[in-house]
């Protein structure tokens, strides 16, 4: 196809196609009523719990529809991919149900638990090869491979037949709902899925405002739209790291700056927020990248109360490793996390007059890192407070500078935070 010439956008035989290439792999995920978040905003609100699949994320759509379409000369010489995450697993499972043979390239640092889950998904079809230190490293030794070895290479999003896989969502909630929805959220990565199921939506009903939701520190998506070009982010923040890419596929970009009918920027610490209460209050558990599309309808609370909402839960292949930075961030973005340079004077029962004196009665030390004795009147540390209500932080500041414990605020300095913290 000449992409000068022309615009690829899928079409509904085509991904309906899609949708009984992979009926009896993928799992028609529930449509299931949320009446917690029904009750907070308002509204009916539903979540597609793509979590529930087998590999726990929609990634297996697309990565089958796309493999299964393969001539037999492309399957006898493999499939080669570069994932750390959801769709090495998807290629994966597909790789031996489809037995065909799959080289996987992952990033030395991947963790353990997800190398281990691709190699249980692949068995004896796959290989994986650990690369780099970077999604980009693996990448490039992947194509290295492909170009090589005449390989197709299973590209995660940018494929019109991965997008067509992933539309097949769409199809499914129309089906499911007993009533026209009017706003679907969607997380947006490399922008397969919300490609495929906004052109679903944007045929089968119209009406709909379809919402692409990105991580603020990965506004991929949001900055090509503004830019009316696809544009390459030099840096990105990599904590929801299911979203995080630096570039949109280009076929995503051509379909969802037509189809999308706005972008929504999230934090980092509101995802976190949300993954805990989801975990606390629901009994799910999600990725940060599952979490993105829940994250989004504070930002949006007027605007659909009464409505009836769908979000998109992409996937559940959250670490466990991963959860105290979980908490600290959604405290910090809470304000009830706060990190202070404390000038503790050199004098016995300083730090009781601290505890006792200046913190307030529901005020906890989280940290505490003595950093060394800078003169003989005064020692330094950096301390770590956890408060009960945002409200307390201002008088608890003036405390410690009435009492000369007040050095500086790190909340508000990401590079010395980062570097002493």
């Amino acid at each position: 196809m000449d992409r000068e010439n022309k615009i690829y956008f899928p079409k509904i035989n085509d991904i309906k196609v899609a949708a009984d290439t992979i009926k009896n792999v993928s799992a028609v995920t529930p449509l299931s009523p949320s009446l917690r978040h029904s009750k907070q905003f308002d509204a009916n609100i539903f979540f597609k719990r793509e979590d529930l699949q087998q590999v726990r994320s929609y990634k297996i759509r697309g990565a089958y529809n796309k493999i299964s379409s393969l001539s037999q000369q492309q399957s006898s010489h493999g499939v080669v991919c570069a994932s750390a995450g959801n769709h090495a697993q998807g290629v994966a499972l597909s790789c031996k149900l489809l037995k065909i043979k799959g080289t996987i390239y992952m990033p030395a640092p991947t963790p353990n638990q997800k190398v281990e889950q691709v190699k249980m998904f692949g068995e004896t079809c796959i290989e994986i090869k650990l690369i780099g230190d970077t999604f980009d490293d693996a990448y490039h030794a992947a194509m290295l491979e492909c170009d090589e070895l005449g390989k197709t290479f299973i590209h995660p999003f940018d494929d019109e037949k991965v997008i067509e896989g992933q539309a097949t969502i769409g199809l499914e909630i129309i089906k499911q709902s007993n009533h026209p929805i009017d706003y679907v959220f969607i997380p947006v990565g490399g922008g397969g899925l919300a490609a495929g199921l906004s052109t679903v939506f944007k045929e089968l009903s119209p009406k709909t405002k379809i919402i692409g939701v990105e991580p603020e520190g990965a506004p991929s998506m949001a900055t090509a739209i503004k830019n009316n070009k696809n544009t390459t982010l030099e840096v990105i923040e990599k904590f929801i790291d299911g979203a995080a890419v630096k570039r949109v596929g280009d076929l995503n970009f051509d379909i969802c700056k037509t189809h999308l009918d706005d972008m929504q920027l999230v934090p980092e610490g509101k995802v976190c927020e949300t993954i805990l209460e989801l975990y606390n209050k629901d009994a799910i558990v999600v990725e940060p990248a599952g979490a993105l599309s829940i994250s989004a309808l504070d930002f949006y609370a007027e605007k659909i109360k009464g409505k009836n909402v769908v979000c998109v839960v992409s996937g559940s292949n959250n670490d466990i490793t991963r959860t105290p930075e979980i908490k600290e961030r959604a405290l910090l973005y809470a304000n009830l996390k706060h990190y202070f340079i404390i000038n503790f004077p050199q004098r016995a029962g300083a730090l009781k007059e601290f505890v006792v004196d200046i913190l307030g009665e529901n005020d906890d030390i989280t940290y505490f890192q003595y950093a060394k004795k800078t003169n003989r009147e005064n020692g330094s540390a950096v301390v770590g407070v956890q408060l009960k209500s945002p409200s307390d932080l201002d008088p608890l500041i003036c405390k410690m500078k009435a009492h000369n414990f007040y050095g500086d605020y790190l909340n508000d300095k990401p590079d010395l935070f980062q570097f002493l913290v």
